[in-house]
């Protein structure tokens, strides 16, 4: 008698179980059909409880792409602070004589600013200031040359750890001490029939040595597919795929090969420009028969350059997804230890600030500060864990929020949840590369404090279509939930 009341009684908890889990939105996101072979890594907490939402592979290391920049920020934001500036010394080494005339060279000693000659920020006019400091030492020509000195970084250019058919590209530049016009090459085409070779009519700047091997196509695309390739400060390079045919100018975006040569160069012009002759071209430590005093020549500083605050290139970063500032602000991080910068000990760095702030860093894979290289792995859960520090703990929190792209607003996430409730209630960092497409941040709806981390590897639709499942999901976790 009791088996046959308590049968029913079961199978019904059965049923009611099986349906309440049929609606839980991490089940229905991760048996999605273009989702359930993908790796995936989820979790959902609330920031005034600590206690976890939602939660799936939340210690599974994943590929995080760009939501690897809010590991290098938020760690440089604690150590640097938000009002720590970039300095970019002139100097020179020799004599100045009676006529004015300088014996010796004029040196640019950089330490890693991204913004020198940026479009996205800085002084535009900067080097009349340093044409301007030169006169003002007295100095009416230059019997030396000017050198552009990188020693404050190791010379390894571009993160080893990112791809081929990514190296050589504007969103892939070398990283050195000097950075110069986003360490961007615009080249321009001029294109013709359908199967020709496009016409290389312009570079900006005009890089002396520069030769680029023209493998370009013109075809019936409407876009830019077209890739540029060169070994860490070669001067040779080449461009290979395609772009519109027929098209009088096209602008295709590559990295500038040796950006502290052209800064170089632009100062020696803009110093020939004022009458200031310098008697030898611009050159780099590398050159090849130039001789440079001992390491023991003195050098007598001329002027100093700062940089924009760090609060606003860390919302370049995280704001505009900015590979480049990224990848400096990374490097930098060493000189806080070493002479000289490296990878290596920046990675080192950054583990050992956040283990000392309780994360598990044994959940952060980490090989690069942008997250452009497809070995970086990290978890949802370390993510949510240093975007919850930021938020509860870190004195810097509302700069670090403040850089945030905002859902359907702005930055990289403009388009993202634009037509949903959480238009404008999600602040986060994207992150996309092949096969990839992640988010972490906050959602700030309706009295909820959220922070959120979600990352999908090898789905098996296309971005667009990964990019919807997510915006359907977060919409979906907070549905009627206060």
């Amino acid at each position: 008698m009791k088996k046959r009341v308590l049968l029913p009684f079961l199978f019904l908890q059965i049923i009611i179980s099986s349906h309440l889990q049929a609606q839980n939105p991490v089940d229905k996101f991760v048996s999605n059909a273009l989702l359930k072979n993908a790796n995936i890594s989820i979790q959902v907490k609330d920031l005034k409880t600590g206690k976890e939402i939602h939660s799936y592979r939340a210690n599974n290391a994943t590929i995080p792409a760009s939501t690897m920049k809010v590991v290098t920020t938020a760690t440089a934001l604690e150590i640097f602070g938000p009002d720590f500036r970039y300095e970019t010394l002139l100097a020179y080494d020799g004599k100045i004589d009676t006529a004015g005339v300088l014996n010796g060279n004029l040196y640019i000693i950089g330490s890693g600013d991204p913004t020198l000659g940026s479009a996205k920020m800085g002084d535009p006019h900067f080097l009349s200031k340093w044409a301007e400091a030169v006169k003002k030492a007295g100095i009416s020509k230059i019997n030396g040359s000017i050198v552009p000195d990188e020693s404050k970084f190791d010379n390894e250019g571009p993160n080893p750890k990112w791809t081929w058919d990514d190296i050589g590209n504007y969103y892939a530049p070398g990283i050195y001490a000097l950075a110069y016009l986003d360490n961007t090459l615009r080249v321009t085409f001029k294109s013709g029939g359908i199967g020709t070779t496009p016409e290389i009519v312009n570079l900006n700047p005009k890089l002396q040595g520069l030769t680029i091997d023209n493998n370009l196509l013109s075809s019936s695309i409407s876009f830019d597919s077209a890739y540029f390739y060169g070994s860490p400060k070669s001067m040779q390079r080449s461009v290979r795929g395609e772009i519109p045919a027929n098209k009088p100018v096209f602008a295709v975006l590559a990295e500038l090969p040796d950006p502290g040569l052209a800064l170089a160069q632009a100062l020696h012009k803009i110093l020939s420009d004022q009458k200031i002759e310098v008697s030898s071209p611009p050159v780099t430590f590398s050159s090849r028969g130039f001789t440079f005093p001992s390491n023991t020549a003195i050098r007598v500083p001329l002027y100093t350059h700062y940089s924009v605050p760090l609060s606003q290139i860390i919302k370049e970063i995280n704001e505009k997804s900015n590979n480049l500032y990224a990848e400096q602000v990374f490097k930098s991080l060493s000189l806080t230890r070493d002479a000289v910068a490296t990878n290596k000990r920046s990675i080192e760095i950054i583990r050992n600030f956040l283990k000392a702030k309780g994360l598990d860093v044994n959940q952060l894979f980490q090989l690069d500060g942008s997250g452009l290289s497809p070995a970086n792995s990290v978890s949802a859960g370390f993510l949510t864990d240093i975007m919850e520090y930021m938020y509860k703990k870190s004195k810097h929190k509302d700069t670090f929020f403040n850089s945030l792209a905002i859902a359907g607003k702005a930055g990289s996430i403009v388009g993202f949840l634009k037509n949903t409730p959480l238009n404008g209630k999600v602040f986060a960092k994207s992150g996309t590369i092949s096969r990839v497409r992640s988010y972490t941040g906050y959602i700030i709806q309706d009295g909820r404090e959220w922070v959120f981390c979600v990352m999908v590897n090898n789905s098996n639709g296309n971005s667009r279509q990964t990019l919807n499942r997510i915006e359907n999901f977060l919409v979906d976790i907070t549905k009627d939930k206060k």
